[in-house]
């Protein structure tokens, strides 16, 4: 019988570890056919811009060079919006100023030139009316010079208009009604002339007209353009703060700037810097100084010149209102009565005195806001003229209620001794106060305007100056690191 040898036992050597049973992992699910690779995980997002900018800004700034070219950047920034505010708003304010003496001032008195020709044309009428045929040349010359004014001065005034302004529509509805008004002064005439009354019903229409319409329509157009004017002081005179603001703040950067500059170098001055400073400096001291004269001129130009005009243009209408009721109480001869109260008083005398009580006002302020012996004059004429025309109104008024009526007519249209020369006396001494005004007005616009003169491109071109000088200074300092 065969016997099997016997296994040898193993070799000596180290023992292998007995790792423990790993369990089996399942299989990953099988892809559906035709479903592709696997997806890759999303990539990390990408950093803006912005971001790393700002990341290199930081790390920039921990240097001293660094340091050195955002301040130079800065200071320049700062120096230019400087430069840059100071002609923005001072390019606003000269042209508001410009608009003040050449634009909205001129069309302020254009229409205080239309309602006063209309007036002066509608006063013409009746004077030329009471004259029945004997009418003077220069009562008719008065008349169709007053009207031609008034047409003139509505095309000047169209055409300075903007086409939405209020003014526009006002200017459209005189342009209107002055042809009406025309027709029915030369019907008057015509039926005057012939020695029908019906003469007289026709001008008290056109005065109707005058009064009712177109000189409440005038009035409006002066009220409007007033206005204007006043808005464009408001825009020419208050104080530039933004520009002055960035100023200041420009001084004390660059002042901290060489300051920084001094303590690390110990050197006092830094050329560029300093270039820079003497340009702001100089624009900050112009802006304000400029601004300072030419707000002073301004509100010199308004305190005496406007108010003053206003004032007298108002007491020249009133006075040709009073001289037109004070015509057409003749010409109506009582027929149109006005009740106030328990009296009943003739309607264009009652009207004369209210208009005398307003010119009165209005010559008391013209005298307290004349400010020189020239413009005080010829108002203070004007009030001894208003009173010898009272006087001449109460003893015309006399006659004709004692049923003189040619002596009244005599005492309002007569050649002498009349209340028509206390009128003329009053406009023309009207007349020469404001033009004397108008000087002044003129004068003191004119110097607030010229204060102006350059001051935005000065500002302009000086800041530029100023940023080149910051920068050169920042720069001057770099180049001892290279």
């Amino acid at each position: 019988m065969t016997h099997l040898p016997k296994s040898s036992p193993p070799p000596p050597g180290p023992s292998l570890p007995i790792l423990p049973a790993v369990p089996a992992q399942p299989a990953p699910p099988a892809r559906p056919p035709g479903s592709g690779p696997a997806a890759s995980p999303p990539p990390a997002p990408r950093r803006t811009a912005f971001a790393e900018g700002f990341d290199q800004l930081r790390a920039a700034a921990t240097t001293e060079p660094g340091r050195l070219r955002i301040i130079g950047a800065l200071l320049a920034l700062l120096v230019v919006a400087f430069g840059a505010v100071t002609a923005w708003q001072m390019t606003d304010r000269a042209a508001a100023a410009d608009d003040v003496l050449t634009s909205s001032q001129p069309l302020s008195s254009d229409a205080a030139d239309i309602y006063r020709s209309l007036a002066d044309a509608n006063t013409a009428a009746s004077s030329g009316f009471l004259a029945g045929g004997q009418e003077t040349a220069a009562s008719r010359d008065r008349y169709e010079k007053d009207i031609r004014t008034a047409a003139d001065k509505l095309v000047n005034a169209a055409a300075n208009a903007d086409p939405d302004s209020p003014s526009t529509a006002t200017i459209a509805k005189l342009n209107k009604l002055l042809p009406e008004y025309k027709g029915l002064v030369e019907r008057a005439r015509t039926y005057n002339r012939q020695g029908f009354p019906v003469g007289g019903a026709y001008l008290r229409y056109a005065n109707e007209k005058m009064q009712q319409q177109m000189l409440p329509a005038a009035e409006d157009l002066y009220k409007k353009e007033n206005q204007r004017l006043r808005a464009d002081y408001a825009d020419a005179t208050p104080y530039p703060w933004a520009a002055i603001a960035l100023g200041v703040a420009a001084l004390a950067a660059l002042a901290w700037a060489q300051h920084r500059n001094y303590r690390r170098t110990n050197r006092v001055l830094n050329q560029g810097l300093v270039a820079a400073t003497a340009t702001a400096t100089v624009v900050l001291l112009w802006l304000v100084v400029g601004h300072s004269v030419a707000r002073a001129g301004l509100n010199d130009s308004y305190d005496h010149g406007v108010r003053s005009l206003n004032v007298l243009h108002d007491a020249r209408i009133a006075s040709l209102k009073a001289r037109g009721n004070e015509n057409l109480t003749l010409v109506a001869r009582g027929a149109e009565t006005k009740k106030v109260g328990a009296q009943t008083y003739d309607a264009y005398d009652y009207d004369f005195r209210t208009d005398m009580a307003d010119l009165g006002k209005y010559l008391a302020d013209a005298a307290s806001l004349a400010d020189d012996t020239s413009g005080e004059q010829p108002v203070t004429a004007a009030v001894g003229n208003m009173t010898e025309w009272k006087k001449r109104h109460t003893a015309a008024r006399e006659q004709d209620a004692n049923g003189n009526y040619q002596q009244a007519l005599d005492r309002v249209i007569g050649t002498k001794g009349a209340t028509g020369e206390c009128f003329d006396s009053v406009d023309e001494n009207l007349r020469t106060a404001l033009a004397h005004e108008e000087t002044e007005f003129k004068r003191a616009a004119g110097d607030g305007r010229d204060a102006l003169t350059g001051l935005s491109a000065g500002a302009a071109v000086l800041a530029v100056l100023g940023a080149a000088g910051a920068v050169l200074g920042i720069g001057r300092r770099l180049s001892e690191y290279r």
